[in-house]
């Protein structure tokens, strides 16, 4: 039976996958949830979720969301949660931190729906505030900045920020070589375009960035899924097609 199969399944299925659920069902009022992650030397995991995480309405309190990894020399992680959707009058900080060995490998992506399109809601008001720190070997190698308040979906209207999206997704990549595949990843994302979403990668300080927004988080969660088992070779995991 095993000689069916390609060569990417069967790596696939060797590789671990350890899945996310998120037993209160969303997060809301004031919630801190906290993930630390640490994988010795030569490890290598994917991490993801059952579903789409949600971050409901708060009447005041603000939510904390805190991803702590460590990776040790030669392990890898690919950190690939399903979408983030944020209600209209959510408030939520994220931490995302990662301290890398020189050798080890991460591959991560975050994807966030501002408000839920199938019902026409948008961002009145509301706080996103995210904030990625990565250091390799000690030193900082990536670090980045969202804060959207108030009136969100006015805000991603504004040309110079959204214009007009109501989805936005991030793909990094650090691992050793990421830099030089800058290219392939360009071309990747040209492949994996769909109607209503655009993105565009670029690399620098030996890592390397995929930027892209969507109309809606559905095409742009395609377009994801399909650049990611192309740049990995491999097929997303199960509960991605479900």
């Amino acid at each position: 039976m095993s000689g069916t199969l390609s060569a990417a399944t069967r790596a696939a299925l060797a590789q671990a996958v350890s899945v996310l659920v998120n037993t209160a069902g969303g997060v809301a009022c004031g919630d801190t949830f906290a993930i630390d992650l640490a994988l010795e030397p030569g490890a290598d995991l994917v991490l993801t979720t059952t579903a789409a995480e949600k971050i409901y309405r708060s009447d005041g309190p603000v939510s904390r969301i805190a991803n702590t990894l460590t990776l040790g020399e030669g392990a890898g992680l690919a950190w690939l949660p399903q979408e983030t959707i944020v209600f209209d009058r959510a408030r939520v900080r994220r931490r995302f931190e990662a301290d890398l060995a020189a050798g080890s490998a991460l591959i991560a992506v975050e994807i966030v729906a501002f408000g839920r399109a199938a019902g026409g809601e948008r961002i009145a008001d509301g706080l996103f505030a995210d904030s990625w720190r990565i250091r390799r070997g000690g030193r900082l190698a990536y670090a980045d900045d969202v804060l959207l308040e108030g009136p969100i979906s006015d805000h991603l209207a504004r040309p110079a920020i959204g214009g007009g999206a109501r989805a936005c997704a991030t793909i990094l990549d650090v691992s050793p070589g990421a830099e030089a595949r800058l290219e392939e990843a360009r071309t990747r994302l040209a492949e994996a375009a769909s109607p209503g979403t655009t993105a565009a990668a670029s690399a620098w300080n030996g890592h390397l960035a995929v930027r892209a927004l969507g109309d809606a988080v559905g095409p742009l969660r395609g377009l994801v899924a399909r650049f990611l088992a192309g740049y990995r070779g491999l097929p997303m995991p199960r509960v991605w097609q479900s």
